[in-house]
């Protein structure tokens, strides 16, 4: 069978989304997820390459992203890292408390000073919320829904939630002589999507909606990539328990691996095996 015809057929193989939605393959979705994980065009072209002889009619998304990550593991961890981090971000619960930990340290990036985990007093009621993040100018609370499985989205109730949570939290932090000439808002933050009148609510009540890729160049995914903050979960030289272990040890992301790796300590790994995992975690951050 000829390199055309072998294109031809794969072009016209039926995909199976998470949704239950049907649609022809796209190379171009494909090259374009590898290039946003760092692929260079020789290694997209090989897994693509080899990807070809794997596919067959009804395959569903999730296996496409199983076997290019496993070919592109082969071809480089690091890169395959970056091309698991979605899937990473969903192996961080059950609990939500390190998501919690990630998007504040994300945040911190942007210039604010962050806190975890903070019960506050509202005029009606104290909360607990999930990040409280100060600079100069603002102030706002977020709220992080996490979810550690695909198909579930945020649906309207959540913003509604938050929205009367935070005009309770307002109403206080407004009569606090520190937070004079501050600005005060609400945030959502999701490892997964919103739905349509998620999005609307949130817009019309002036909260700041951010999901996986919403707003579009923005989202958790872009936020994450662009500060260099992965989460150790996305790591392919360490398995899923010493990863679990981390996160129980409050070891979070990859930077506080690089920076403690006294935290091996607890994993009883050789100092062979740990050269290797902290050369994945420093490619991946880009530190030498």
């Amino acid at each position: 069978m000829s390199i055309l015809t072998t294109i031809y057929m794969i072009e016209k193989i039926i995909v199976k989304k998470q949704s239950g939605e049907k649609e022809p393959f796209s190379r171009a979705k494909l090259d374009h997820s590898l290039e946003r994980a760092g692929a260079s065009d020789d290694i997209i072209e090989k897994v693509y390459e080899q990807l070809s002889g794997q596919m067959y009619d009804g395959i569903t998304t999730s296996q496409i992203y199983k076997k290019a990550f496993g070919i592109l593991r082969k071809l480089r961890r690091s890169t395959a890292a970056r091309y698991s981090l979605r899937k990473a971000i969903m192996e961080m619960g059950p609990s939500g408390y390190p998501f919690e930990r990630l998007v504040g340290a994300v945040i911190e990036t942007k210039g604010f000073q962050t806190k975890v985990s903070q019960i506050v007093k509202g005029q009606c009621v104290s909360h607990e919320l999930d990040v409280v993040a100060r600079n100069q100018h603002e102030q706002f609370m977020v709220e992080c829904k996490y979810f550690n499985s695909q198909g579930k989205n945020c649906n309207v109730q959540v913003p509604l939630y938050i929205h009367s949570r935070f005009n309770d939290v307002k109403k206080t932090w407004e009569k606090d002589p520190a937070n004079k000439g501050l600005r005060f808002s609400g945030w959502v933050v999701t490892n997964t999507r919103f739905t349509d009148d998620a999005i609307d609510y949130g817009k019309c009540a002036g909260l700041t909606m951010v999901s996986w890729d919403y707003p579009k160049g923005k989202g958790l995914k872009d936020m994450v990539e662009e500060s260099g903050l992965f989460p150790i979960t996305v790591l392919t030289t360490l398995t899923r328990k010493q990863k679990e272990i981390l996160l129980e040890k409050e070891v979070v992301l990859c930077r506080q691996l690089i920076e403690k790796p006294i935290a091996f300590g607890k994993l009883g790994l050789d100092l062979k095996k740990q050269k290797r995992v902290l050369d994945e975690a420093r490619e991946l951050v880009g530190k030498k």
